[in-house]
């Protein structure tokens, strides 16, 4: 797990090393054991490195093989590197490393741009073809590893993260209209190529991008999820789906337990986390590490679910750890949480998991996390209405989105007010979706745009602050591809994740698998009231807000004045939705 970066010029100019250094060293949390730069002609490449597999210097990034021509830097890891190299050895290549790394390069020299396919993990790479000056620049199928990248007239610069990218300079940071209306309507998710800045992009998931020594590309997206039972699946019964999906789960968590370092979970007390504790110990793993995080109640709900964590622990006998975040360490953090987040995200949970990630990276340098679930085995409340929907667009708007058009409109200045563009985006991909229902298409957009944009999102940035390796074995690719083949009644039935909880009681508590459907519970920046309420008023009344001229002031008063009253659909507070977005744009000096 590291960070990348680099820059890349196509008229014959010598690229900034200087700038490329200076991305490299924002993107030192993510990497702080080792850093390197490669410079050559056109290209300067810099990578921080979170040493994981082969802890050795042979594994050290930029990877150059002169033999080959090529010229690597990856963020990731690739859980079949082993079964990888046994092929590549069968082809003749010789290594010189002992990890992941090298097998990419090997892997893209033998079998070019797809050899992505054959990659199980999370990844994202940018490789040099000195010979023919080709660049490719390729991410993972669900876009657990982040790649922005900003292009200026013939110079390209790429990184980890967006920050990483404004540490290089001189860029266009006008906010994007598009990428705005995503943000206060579809819940903050931004579905790439866009982020709020009209100067920075990001590579979408799934996709390899071909670049010509000229400057010109081609983009490929080389995997897609189908929805719906494939041929073989027709007589299928409940329990067949529960023993593949055990068996595929299984391959899962086993898969993410490869690592030259010991690997621990975020233990959260839901249904997902207790699982892969449970898997694990069924696979044999003993003196495992879990760690939950709770806060303190407010607004008369509760700030923890340790209650279910120590249910779980108990049972496998974990070695677990408890963290107690007091209110006044919540607010003290805030501005790092801001400082850690790629793009703006509403998510209460990220200053949970910002702490969360402080405390695990204190004892190891890898977890395994639940995120992904929900999304792919149909475990959110607006999926069973679904089932029978008769205008799947409105009914998904009606329970995701925000605001209407007409608050949007009272809400943001003018100048960013324009087509219903959330609306429209939803339109389009359950048109070109896979999926002929409307259940399967709400499934759908959510395990492919709004789980990469959101959660997936979250879960890196926040433990990357820490130099944290989180893997996610419910996107596995080969899990995806089951759940998606599952009949949605099998998913959303009673209460959602159905098939997921029945497959669970043959390995965890059924106390667990039963309990009411929790979350990450931050209530202090759900329910803003004194000292926060002060601390969300001195960024919205401040001279850089008003002059940004972003918000409507009239609008923002009405949410100061009463918090309570601008809840979303989806349970957020509006005023932390929009006093986020400026807390974000002040932390990174926008």
């Amino acid at each position: 797990m590291c960070g990348i970066c680099g820059e890349i010029t196509f008229d014959g100019s010598t690229p900034s090393v200087a700038a490329v250094e200076r991305m490299a060293e924002r993107l030192r949390p993510r990497g702080p054991d080792a850093g390197g730069i490669y410079a050559q002609n056109n290209i300067v490449f810099g990578h921080r490195r979170l040493k994981i597999i082969d802890l050795s210097d042979h594994a050290q990034q930029p990877m150059h093989d002169p033999e080959l021509g090529l010229t690597l830097v990856f963020n990731g890891c690739i859980y079949n590197y082993r079964q990888l190299r046994t092929e590549l050895t069968a082809l003749g290549y010789r290594f010189f490393s002992n990890g992941d790394t090298e097998v990419v390069l090997k892997a893209f020299h033998a079998w070019g741009p797809e050899c992505v396919q054959r990659f199980n993990g999370m990844f994202a790479f940018t490789v040099h073809d000195r010979d023919s000056g080709r660049i490719v620049m390729a991410r993972d199928r669900f876009g657990i590893k982040p790649f922005y990248y900003s292009k200026s007239g013939d110079r390209l610069r790429f990184a980890s993260s967006l920050p990483a990218i404004l540490a290089a300079g001189d860029v266009d940071t006008e906010i994007d209209p598009q990428a705005l209306h995503h943000y206060m309507q579809w819940h903050a998710v931004v579905p790439p190529p866009l982020t709020l800045f009209k100067g920075i992009r990001k590579l979408p998931p799934a996709t390899y991008r071909v670049i010509e020594a000229d400057g010109s590309h081609r983009d490929t997206h080389y995997w897609s999820q189908k929805m719906g039972p494939q041929a073989g699946d027709e007589d299928k019964a409940q329990r067949d789906w529960e023993d593949e999906l055990l068996a595929t789960m299984c391959r899962s968590v086993e898969r993410r337990a490869v690592a030259d370092v010991p690997v621990g979970v975020l233990l959260s007390g839901g249904l997902d986390s207790s699982l892969i504790v449970g898997l694990l110990a069924e696979h044999g793993q003993s003196g495992l590490n879990t760690f939950s995080v709770g806060f303190e109640a407010a607004g008369g709900e509760k700030g923890d679910e340790f209650k279910y964590s120590d249910i779980i622990a108990q049972h496998y006998g974990t070695e677990h750890h408890q963290i107690k975040v007091p209110s006044s360490r919540l607010l003290e953090t805030l501005p790092q949480t801001f400082d850690a987040m790629s793009e703006p995200m509403v998510s209460y949970d990220n200053v949970g998991f910002f702490l969360l990630s402080h405390e695990v990276s204190k004892h190891l340098k890898v977890v395994q996390s639940g995120q992904g679930a929900d999304e792919v085995f149909g475990g959110y409340h607006w999926y069973p209405p679904m089932l029978n929907s008769e205008d799947a667009v409105d009914d998904y708007s009606k329970a995701f989105f925000d605001r209407s058009e007409e608050e949007f409109a009272r809400a943001i200045c003018s100048d960013y007010v324009g087509d219903n563009y959330s609306r429209q985006f939803v339109e389009r991909y359950f048109a070109a979706a896979d999926a002929r229902r409307p259940v399967d298409k709400a499934l759908h957009i959510d395990t492919n745009v709004m789980l990469v944009d959101d959660p997936v999102k979250r879960v890196d940035n926040m433990t990357m602050a820490w130099g944290l390796e989180a893997r996610v074995p419910f996107l596995d690719h080969e899990v995806v591809e089951l759940a998606g083949r599952i009949p949605a009644e099998l998913k959303v039935r009673d209460g959602g994740k159905y098939v997921l909880k029945e497959m669970a009681r043959r390995i965890i508590p059924n106390e667990v698998i039963d309990r009411p459907k929790g979350y990450f519970p931050v209530p202090a920046l759900k329910y803003i009231e004194g000292p926060y309420l002060d601390f969300v008023r001195q960024y919205l009344d401040s001279d850089t807000c008003r002059q940004r001229g972003l918000f409507r002031r009239e609008y923002l008063e009405q949410l100061m004045d009463a918090p309570r009253d601008h809840i979303t659909p989806l349970r957020g507070s509006k005023l932390w939705q929009m006093a986020l977005l400026e807390m974000w744009l002040q932390t990174h000096g926008v």
